[in-house]
């Protein structure tokens, strides 16, 4: 311990103290700050609702605890190694940065990062982090809303349903005929999913699915189209994208699943799946794309080993 108190600030008055808690605590954004250990000293209410967790589950927690698990759009874990919250204090600058956070429910959160150094008599002495929910997120809580007042909503997963894909894969086919717009498409199943249901039960599938379609959204872009296409299969729609960019998010949808878990009574399970993309091509039909995009994701599992074996 033996750090100072970094919040409130020792240097206010307690009035002041007063007001800037208040402030903090009425932020949308996401604050909380640490000690130079990175111990969590502070953790304002918009953090909780972020997050899922409460203050008390992480003050006086340690950033490498892994609580929040930050990651990359690659998956790889920052809060062990050189995150932006360790850089800051050693480098002693802000710095910023766009990342994913493990929500207490298992999900993936994209979130916009900001993180500045404290100092106190001309000395690093901490560091506070602002982060907010990145602003796609608001754009997929309208389209739950929009999808559901149009019976597009697929209940379990809260994503769109197969009937809305069918019609906005017709949409975009339409598009590339006439103008040679492009586009492509993901095709993701849950690996080991009859295992889950069959070890954990249905209501631990279900939740499953949840979570697999809370980390999709946060990996695609406010205009691209994520549905549940049957079973524990998704399908997602992406507008005017490269070949390049279609591989790269599927790399990052295949790593931050890896990253998300589903809680079960005092343990997680570990969730992945399996992508397969594939881009339009002249004179395809949906069926041509889709079985395209069938074809690679088999492939993948394949040479990953065959994904549904325990």
């Amino acid at each position: 311990m033996g750090s100072p108190a970094l919040y409130p600030p020792n240097s206010l008055s307690n009035d002041s103290n007063s007001l800037f808690k208040m402030i903090l605590d009425n932020l949308l954004d996401g604050v909380y700050f640490t000690d130079l250990q990175r111990r969590i000293t502070y953790w304002n209410q918009a953090a909780e609702d972020i997050t899922g967790y409460k203050a008390g589950e992480v003050l006086g927690k340690y950033c490498a605890d892994n609580i929040l698990v930050h990651v990359d759009d690659s998956g790889c874990v920052l809060c062990t190694g050189e995150c932006p919250l360790s850089r800051a204090i050693a480098e002693n600058r802000p710095l910023r940065s766009d990342i994913y956070v493990h929500h207490k429910s298992g999900h993936r959160i994209p979130v916009e990062t900001r993180v500045c150094p404290i100092t106190q008599d001309g000395k690093v002495v901490g560091a506070v982090e602002i982060f907010s929910d990145n602003s796609r997120q608001w754009a997929v809580r309208e389209k739950v809303t929009e999808l559901a007042k149009l019976a597009f909503l697929d209940p379990t997963s809260e994503v769109a349903n197969r009937r809305y894909l069918d019609q906005q894969l017709s949409h975009q086919l339409d598009q590339h005929s006439r103008f040679s717009t492009p586009f492509g498409i993901l095709l993701a199943d849950v690996d080991k999913f009859k295992n889950i249901n069959d070890t954990y039960g249905h209501v631990a599938g279900d939740a499953a699915l949840v979570t697999v379609a809370k980390t999709l959204t946060g990996c695609l872009r406010a205009t691209d189209v994520l549905g549940r296409w049957g079973g524990d299969e998704f399908l997602a729609i992406l507008p005017g994208i490269t070949e390049h960019m279609l591989a790269v998010t599927a790399d990052r949808c295949r790593a931050l699943v890896a990253r998300s878990t589903v809680p079960v009574g005092s343990s997680r399970i570990q969730l992945t799946i399996s992508v397969g993309a594939a881009m339009v091509a002249p004179g395809d039909s949906a069926e041509s794309l889709l079985n395209r995009a069938d074809q690679h994701l088999y492939s993948f599992k394949e040479a990953a080993g065959g994904r549904e074996s325990l």
